[in-house]
């Protein structure tokens, strides 16, 4: 692709390309052997510093809401995040490049048997704070409480300390984290499916957004994203299809 000077402005105000990173989400971004941030969303930021031809600054961060938030005040030029309409105020979204799934995890002894279970009362909620899901089951949930854990990484270890009913989050996370802590079990049926998107703030116009969507379409067609989730060893996340029209 090649990029109008103006687009290319357009993301680099401070004078280099700042990609917001979610190190909070494992699947798609988690530090190397070295720690230096590594994944498909490094790929895919570094692939779009390389396109518009200028310098990359990583800027990380342990979880999804405060990656949204250095996006949405400009700390940021661009990140990778779940589509939602509550982010989508301040967010301009690509069409996803990659799809994954929530799940509920409990105690083998719960009686929790399905998704339809989980909306009681009696029930409380483990989520990462600011998380796609945290958005999502915030709307959904009509009875069952909501307690948010620091960070999605930490949504089991909180789901244990406090002896909660149930955990919420990335089917492979919580698949990583039961193989750590016998005793545990996904329901069979995922609540929500994330998709995973990169993002540029609204303020930046619509010309950049389209730009941006028009570089994950490239990196979708080309083989880029799948050639990374086999690179990095994701398994269960599935590449998203061709998206729809660009914004007017």
């Amino acid at each position: 692709m090649t990029f109008d000077p103006s687009i290319i402005r357009a993301f680099t105000p401070a004078g280099t390309l700042r990609a917001s990173i979610n190190l909070g989400n494992p699947i798609l971004a988690n530090r190397d052997a070295s720690g230096a941030p590594s994944g498909v969303s490094v790929d895919l930021a570094r692939a779009f510093a390389e396109q518009l031809g200028v310098e990359l600054e990583l800027v990380e961060f342990d979880a999804a809401g405060k990656s949204v938030q250095a996006v949405s005040e400009e700390r940021a030029d661009f990140g990778f995040f779940a589509i939602d309409p509550l982010r989508g105020k301040t967010i301009a979204f690509t069409e996803p490049y990659v799809l994954i799934e929530g799940y509920y995890m409990v105690r083998d002894a719960s009686p929790i048997r399905c998704n339809a279970d989980v909306d009681q009362p009696q029930h409380r909620v483990t989520v990462g704070k600011g998380s796609a899901y945290d958005l999502y089951l915030t709307r959904e949930l009509k009875h069952a409480q909501i307690v948010r854990a620091p960070t999605s990484p930490t949504v089991v270890q909180t789901f244990l300390e406090q002896n909660l009913e149930v955990a919420a989050g990335v089917k492979q996370q919580l698949e990583a984290d039961a193989d750590q802590a016998p005793g545990l079990r996904l329901l069979d049926e995922r609540f929500m499916v994330i998709r995973q998107a990169m993002g540029v703030p609204i303020s930046r116009g619509t010309a950049a957004a389209n730009a941006l969507n028009r570089f994950v379409e490239e990196m979708k067609a080309s083989g880029f994203v799948a050639e990374a989730l086999t690179r990095h060893g994701v398994v269960g996340a599935s590449i998203a299809p061709r998206g729809g029209p660009e914004l007017a």
